[in-house]
């Protein structure tokens, strides 16, 4: 994208680096000193070619240009075209790390966003199940795998996975063979910002795993297989998209089941621990969160579900 001069007053000045340059230079700032998941790099590139766009209506020249009016100018616009508080939220975020990384390569002389407040995203409970539609779930898969069948094998392992770790769909197809330790009963993720946690799993969990490893994998090796511990039908690493369609296929079996997909048994197994005496700070370890304030609603989950309870139950509720 090449951003024109339009103000008369801001081309006397030195406009500095172009956009182009600047955001090509953020963008490998934030995968390899971030870390950041290409998802996320590609959303605050996006975020910021329309910030540049904005800015050179504005007459910005360039983005050590950039003042604190013009990214509320930038936001207020997105507002008024009804975007949601938490694309808002995110496009704050994406400002502030912008205008902080102009600062620190001296691309510009002052913070522009340092003041510039982040909206608070609604926060939306998330579905979960009950503990006993978590057991139909697993049940009805474990019936499945009894026909020894690979690919039955391999789904059951991958629920039993879901639900006794709680990771996320990313990290459990990003799983390796010697990501395993069986005999500990702990597996080893890479987790948002290419951080390491070790995650404990359960005893059905490890046993369905070693069906798939025994009875299943050896059947879909393929020349691409590697060391993949999860594979597709082909040989190659199973991905995302098979395992979300598992999900839900495998709910739709289950009476009175929210359609969740992987993301749900997460939320799913977080609530659980928590209502099972799970102390808040072992489950943020667990789940990889960054900060205790996002594991924090799924005690509100655990509310809800309380008074729903009671509601539903209690004579004078």
């Amino acid at each position: 994208m090449t951003v024109t001069v339009p103000n008369p007053e801001s081309a006397s000045r030195d406009p500095g680096p172009t956009w182009d340059a600047t955001l090509e230079e953020f963008t490998r700032y934030l995968r390899a000193e971030r870390g950041l998941a290409a998802r996320s790099v590609a959303a605050y590139r996006s975020d910021l070619a329309g910030l540049a766009e904005h800015a050179a209506r504005s007459g910005v020249a360039g983005p050590g240009q950039l003042r604190l009016l013009h990214l509320r100018s930038w936001l207020a616009l997105q507002s008024t075209r009804g975007r949601a508080r938490s694309t808002l939220a995110r496009r704050t975020s994406a400002a502030r790390a912008f205008t902080s990384f102009l600062t620190e390569r001296g691309l510009a002389e002052s913070d522009a966003a340092a003041q510039l407040a982040r909206p608070r995203p609604h926060r939306v409970l998330p579905a979960v199940l009950r503990q006993d539609q978590a057991e139909q779930l697993l049940d009805r898969s474990g019936e499945a795998a009894a026909t020894a069948e690979p690919r039955a094998l391999r789904d059951h392992a991958v629920l039993e996975l879901l639900y006794a770790t709680g990771i996320r769909v990313g990290e459990l197809v990003g799983l390796d063979l010697d990501d395993l330790d069986l005999e500990r009963r702990v597996v080893r993720v890479i987790g948002k910002g290419d951080k390491e946690r070790s995650v404990p799993l359960g005893l059905p969990a490890e046993r369905a795993v070693r069906r798939w490893l025994a009875d299943g994998r050896p059947h879909l090796l393929g020349r691409h297989s590697g060391p993949a511990l999860f594979l597709g039908s082909r040989g190659g690493r199973l991905d995302q998209r098979a395992v979300r369609t598992l999900v839900h296929e495998r709910l739709a079996e289950v009476p009175d089941a929210a359609d969740l997909g992987p993301h749900g048994l997460r939320h799913s197994a977080a609530t659980h621990l928590l209502e099972g005496g799970a102390d808040l700070r072992s489950v943020q370890e667990l789940l990889g969160h960054a900060t205790l304030a996002t594991t924090q609603i799924y005690t509100h989950v655990s509310v809800e579900r309380l008074k729903r309870a009671y509601d539903q139950a209690h004579p004078r509720a």
